[in-house]
């Protein structure tokens, strides 16, 4: 599992304080690939290059999501039925309880009436609770002092019944792990007749092999699901974290930047089709809430052509959409697939691993990090701090001349539109600051301030050089956004008289931002002039 690149759209320009962001990016915004790292199988291929992030998450406290995996019915019957067990209860070669226990077994965990016949399914469900037991090993499997085989309560119990977080997180994980695998799971083919020993033992390992391959198919299908529910819950505004089976399906199917044809559309039909029945599984051991498709929708599907039931079409109202499946992701799905990302190797940050420390770790971290949502970040640094001190402590931090500088005072700024109008004693003591002085303004007059006075002009072309410097480091090189900070340069009918200014300024990132504008510029003319000042720029250093 993994996430994908840094844009950080959500933060404004530092020319621009005050101002809200761009939306975030989702997962239809990138391809698959670039999303969840199937980068192919080219050996030669610079995987640096192609490395993808997992967004941040905020996670419940443990004790929280200890008591949500106490309370998932599957998990809480298997527990039930291994202190049932004590002291041992015969089972049979395969560790299943005996006939005589299966009723039993059904009526203690208040499936079946206490007295009189029990429903068939009911068994089924007890002996579904009594394997996932067996296999977390809340029960252990040996032969009592007869020799005969059975099984009882494990040393795995008594912590999970004290409800001690870790031991019950690290339980459900566990039969998170066995019900997905379960999910997956497809029912085997029948071996079809073939004349001869020979040909039906070719014939058996064909099929096997067929199995083999779709139940992998099914697996990666699950896996990509869950990835994208992972991100899609991590960008979506509380309460919006619910997503039709339709929409999770066009994520997995779509291009990016496409519009589904009808091939696609039967694609996406085929897809929801395929998770339905997995994605109900995992609602039972709480990783997720999963409203099924609709089973009648099966029905007028066959009756009127014989097909699956189609994807939703946009214009249907949201009862309607319903019956084609909804989905959301659980904070102990969150907790869990997170878990499954660390194990595979990724780094899986949570929400405010930057925010622990003073102003100077806040702004440096956040300015290294590759995976962060930098607003959320400074919202929980921001929480209990006093307003004015809190300021100043950002404004102290944001100076310097070292490579993540100007993203440190594109961050402190952000930070500052956060705390809003109230810290403008502090930004006033900044006007006259060579590095701070230009932003300060900005932000000033963007909060509507009076009597912000001009600044000199070495400030002004300081700060823009600063302001592209530090979109330079936040959008990796990304011409597109580049370009439109470029669109935005005070150029007047004279270039090669304003670049003749700029490349005087003393900034450690002069030469980068000239060669930028010279690269990226559409007017020829400019672009020459950009370049021309670069040489000079890179010359003077």
């Amino acid at each position: 599992m993994a996430g994908r690149r840094r844009k950080n759209t959500d933060r404004p320009s530092a020319d621009t304080p005050g101002e809200p962001g761009s939306e975030s990016l989702l997962p239809a915004d990138f391809e698959l690939a670039d999303l969840y790292g199937a980068h192919g199988s080219d050996a030669e291929e610079d995987l640096d290059d192609l490395s993808v992030l997992v967004p941040p998450v905020r996670l419940l406290p443990e004790a929280e999501l200890a008591a949500a995996a106490l309370a998932v019915p599957l998990l809480q019957r298997a527990i039930r039925l291994a202190r049932w067990s004590a002291p041992t209860r015969p089972v049979d070669e395969l560790g299943d309880l005996l006939e005589a226990d299966r009723e039993a077994a059904a009526r203690f965990l208040e499936l079946a009436p206490a007295t009189g016949e029990v429903a068939e399914e009911s068994v089924l469900e007890a002996m579904r609770a009594w394997s996932l037991a067996c296999d977390l090993e809340l029960v252990v499997l040996a032969h009592d002092a007869d020799g005969n085989r059975a099984g009882g309560p494990s040393q795995e119990l008594a912590p999970v019944e004290a409800g001690e977080p870790e031991s019950v997180l690290e339980l459900w994980l566990s039969a998170a792990d066995v019900i997905a695998e379960l999910a997956a799971e497809i029912e085997p083919l029948d071996a079809e007749p073939d004349a001869g020993e020979q040909a039906d033992e070719e014939r058996a390992e064909e099929l096997l092999a067929q199995y083999e391959e779709v139940q992998e198919e099914a697996a990666e299908l699950l896996d990509e699901a869950l990835q994208v529910l992972y991100e899609t819950t991590a960008f979506a505004e509380p309460g919006q974290e619910t997503m039709p089976l339709g929409v999770l399906a066009a994520l997995l199917v779509v291009p990016e930047g496409e519009e589904p044809d009808e091939e696609m559309l039967g694609d996406i039909t085929d897809v929801m089709v395929a998770l339905d029945p997995m994605l109900a599984d995992l609602a039972e051991i709480g990783l997720l809430e999963y409203q099924p498709i609709d089973p009648e929708l099966f029905d007028e599907e066959e009756a009127e052509d014989g097909a699956a039931p189609a994807a939703p079409a946009d214009e249907l109202d949201e009862a309607e959409a319903a019956r084609f499946g909804l989905v959301r992701l659980t904070p102990l799905g969150q907790y869990g697939i997170r878990q499954w990302l660390l194990d595979d190797g990724f780094e899986a940050p949570l929400i405010g691993e930057y925010a622990t420390g003073d102003a100077a770790a806040l702004l440096q971290g956040v300015a290294e990090a590759g995976n962060v949502l930098p607003e959320q970040e400074i919202r929980v640094w921001l929480t209990d701090r006093e307003p004015l001190g809190a300021a100043r402590e950002l404004l102290a931090a944001a100076r310097g001349s070292d490579p993540s500088a100007p993203l440190r005072r594109m961050l402190a700024q952000l930070a500052l539109g956060e705390l809003g109008p109230q810290v403008e004693p502090a930004v006033r003591e900044v006007l006259t600051d060579p590095e701070l002085g230009g932003a300060a303004r900005a932000w000033l007059v963007a909060q509507g301030a009076a009597d912000v006075p001009a600044p000199e002009r070495t400030m002004v072309l300081w700060t823009t050089v600063d302001t592209f410097a530090a979109q330079l480091l936040d959008s990796e090189g990304d011409a597109g956004v580049l370009r439109q900070l470029i669109s935005e340069l005070p150029l007047t009918d004279n270039p090669a008289s304003f670049f003749g200014e700029l490349w005087r300024v003393d900034h450690p990132y002069t030469a980068q931002v000239l060669e930028a504008v010279g690269e990226l510029h559409l007017d020829r003319t400019v672009a020459k002039e950009a370049r021309k000042a670069a040489f000079k720029a890179r010359s003077k250093n």
